[in-house]
């Protein structure tokens, strides 16, 4: 919009300027002119103006402009520097520098009382075409500079908003893939624990060892089911492992100190009494957390407090200033993965400074009978 209208004010300033030009090559023509000479020089001003409003950007208005110049020099000077700049401007450079050649060069031809070679108009003659010509070279750069720049801005803003949908695809894969394996290995402990009892038809009544086959066959059928789901987002024959992932947080936590990270960590809680989405969210978000630290904080003091109490989960991850490791490759989108999945869940994530030069990243998820979602408790 506020692009638009710059570029209908410049049109209305150009239009402007051409018709007080042209106005100026009139009062021109009737100082140094008279009869017959006026009335043609003054015709030819006046198509010169308007053929520059008519197709202002076109070389053939910039060519009459050139030729009216030619004869009527003097009175068309103005004229003619507004063709030479718009030449210039719409690189058109040597063009430009041609037709003032052709100009300055063939007036010398003209009428005495048009020339532009008189002493008094010799210097005008010179710098005016010559200044044209710099300032349209000048302004076509720019606006050509600044067009070039709005574009690799509307392509970052694009390729931005690109990034952001994948990271946020990318978790939605990865949840998808944590709850195949979650889901997956409790269909077939159902399926197991199911086949095992039916197995004993003389000591239960038929109606129960009915209902036995039947829940078999659907946690059977379920878990078939999840596997044609799901399973293709590991690859082939990724959804035969049954096996759950579910790391949790203190296995991370150990494994960045061995690595050499000062990490704290206080849990309120057992992990059992929140929901396998929530210790699967709080095992991500610590990681993304550790990651982050080790990247733009190299040595600096982290702590990490996971609450698994109801009605909320809370993860909290606090680090020190450090030293980052400038030869890393960042992403900076792993955080727009991770609000994805908490707000998923019906959460909340905030991520910033909390001042003294610390960073500050917790995420609150309520827990289903809050929220009134299927957690999927473990």
């Amino acid at each position: 919009m506020a692009r638009s209208e710059g570029a209908r004010w410049t049109t209305y300033g150009r239009v402007a300027l051409v018709v007080l030009l042209t106005a100026v090559a009139v009062l021109n023509c009737t100082m140094i002119l008279d009869g017959r000479s006026l009335v043609a020089a003054v015709a030819v001003a006046v198509l010169a103006g308007s053929a520059l409003l008519v197709r202002p950007w076109q070389p053939t208005a910039q060519l009459a402009v050139t030729a009216a110049a030619l004869w009527w020099g003097w009175p068309l000077l103005t004229l003619l520097g507004v063709a030479l700049f718009d030449l210039a401007a719409h690189r058109r450079a040597r063009m430009a520098v041609g037709c003032a050649v052709v100009a300055l060069g063939g007036n010398l031809l003209g009428p005495p009382a048009t020339s532009l070679w008189t002493p008094d108009r010799y210097a005008a003659a010179v710098f005016l075409p010559l200044l044209a010509v710099v300032g349209g070279l000048w302004l076509g750069n720019r606006r050509r500079l600044f067009q070039a720049l709005a574009a690799d801005v509307e392509h970052l803003r694009i390729e931005g908003a690109l990034r952001e949908d994948a990271a946020r695809s990318a978790e939605r894969s990865r949840i998808a893939m944590e709850m195949h394996d979650v889901l997956a290995h409790r269909l077939s402990l159902l399926a197991l624990h199911s086949g095992v009892l039916s197995t004993r038809t003389d000591t239960l009544p038929a109606p129960v060892v009915e209902r036995l086959r039947l829940l078999r066959t659907t946690s059977t059928e379920a878990l078939a089911d999840l596997r044609d789901v799901l399973g293709a987002l590991r690859g082939p024959g990724a959804g035969d492992r049954l096996t759950p992932v579910i790391t949790e947080v203190d296995d991370l936590v150990e494994q960045a100190r061995a690595a050499g990270q000062n990490v704290e960590m206080t849990t309120d809680g057992r992990p059992d009494q929140a929901p396998t989405t929530h210790r699967l969210a709080a095992y991500r978000i610590v990681q993304e957390a550790l990651t982050n630290a080790r990247k733009h904080a190299a040595g600096a003091d982290v702590t990490v407090r996971v609450g698994y109490r109801p009605p909320v989960t809370v993860i909290e991850v606090t680090n020190t200033a450090g030293t980052p490791i400038t030869d890393g490759v960042a992403s900076g989108y792993g955080l727009v993965g991770l609000r994805e999945r908490v707000t998923a869940l019906g959460g909340q994530l905030r991520a910033g400074p909390s001042g003294a030069g610390t960073w500050l990243l917790t995420a609150h998820i309520p827990h289903r009978a809050v929220t009134g979602r299927d957690g999927g408790s473990s």
